[in-house]
């Protein structure tokens, strides 16, 4: 099979820092759009969160083009951050999409003209919905901002584009305004770091925030565990057929009265005791540490990290074992 070898352009050493100057002089010029968009957080911008914190049903994102790539992403955002939300194609709007608005939701269109056509075909029938209007615009006196019951202002002085035409700054500013609302609501409705985890279960945050150390603990027969009378020897055998580099050592009410750990084994090597004749409860780390089944994962793991321990046993309150885990079962839980 003959494959195409990938080939890249020979650039001199002045051709290379001219990309490099355009680069940088895009990141300058879309730096500064954003620095001139904090002086329109004003008045405006406060009631537009007013409208959405009072919305009873969605925020409907409407947008065109690159718009709409942008007031898709807004439209993710405000969901998962707490304020319902999803986006409508104003073109479908038009073709029957318009029924996904309801009297309760709240529209948030965006067009960097204020004219896009698509959007003020529909604009008659959401003010008959009496549904409050929010436009994104950069033009305030264009017609979307003037139908609009809020406008927010996000203009740019210039693209980064050299031509001047393609979306660049424009989006960019556009994409900080809803970002700025999505956060400010957020804080408003008081939405935490659990919500937002719940919201997102298969995510890592989702797994950090919501898996609790029941959720990953071996239990039963696989928790590795030896009585206290028990030989060194036994203990081993005990680790090796269990899997997880430690065992429990019980007290005869079942309570844990010790842990013994590869660690343990390689202190007592240290120390010439002798592996035929010793008890476990002669080598065995007392007072180690231990976790509920209640708490995070994540919390569990921050423990392990701290003190420098690959495995934690499980015990309920009256000390009994009922659990035990180490980082494999943490990393394949996907908390690590």
């Amino acid at each position: 099979m003959v494959t195409q070898a990938t080939t890249m352009k020979v650039l001199d050493s002045d051709e290379a820092e001219k990309l490099r100057q355009l680069g940088l002089a895009v990141i300058r010029t879309e730096g500064e759009a954003i620095q001139e968009l904090q002086a329109r957080v004003g008045d405006a911008f406060v009631d537009a969160c007013r409208y959405l914190l009072a919305c009873e049903g969605r925020i409907v994102v409407l947008g065109m083009g690159k718009s709409g790539h942008i007031g898709s992403k807004i439209a993710a955002t405000l969901a998962s951050t707490g304020s319902p939300a999803f986006f409508v194609h104003p073109g479908e709007a038009s073709h029957g999409d318009l029924g996904m608005i309801t009297p309760k939701d709240v529209v948030l269109a965006i067009s960097n003209s204020g004219e896009t056509e698509e959007i003020l075909t529909i604009l008659p029938i959401i003010k008959r919905l009496h549904v409050p209007l929010i436009a994104m615009t950069g033009n305030p006196a264009s017609t979307l901002a003037r139908s609009a019951d809020i406008n927010l202002d996000v203009s740019v002085r210039q693209e980064a584009c050299p031509l001047g035409l393609a979306p660049t700054s424009s989006t960019t500013v556009t994409l900080v305004m809803g970002d700025a609302l999505a956060v400010s609501l957020l804080e408003a409705r008081g939405f935490t770091a659990e919500d937002f985890a719940r919201s997102h279960p298969g995510g890592r945050l989702g797994r950090r925030l919501l898996l609790l150390v029941r959720d990953i603990m071996h239990s039963g027969e696989a928790i590795p565990a030896v009585p206290v009378t028990a030989t060194l020897g036994e203990a081993l055998v005990e680790m090796t057929k269990k899997g997880l580099g430690m065992t429990a050592v019980l007290d005869g009410e079942r309570r844990l009265a010790g842990i013994f750990t590869d660690g343990d084994l390689r202190r007592a090597l240290d120390r010439n005791v002798d592996l035929r004749h010793a008890r476990v409860a002669d080598v065995m780390t007392r007072n180690g540490k231990t976790v509920t089944p209640d708490i995070l994962a994540a919390e569990a793991l921050r423990l392990m990290e701290e003190n420098k321990i690959n495995g934690l046993m499980v015990i309920d309150e009256h000390q009994a074992v009922v659990g035990a885990f180490n980082m494999h079962d943490l990393l394949r839980a996907g908390v690590v």
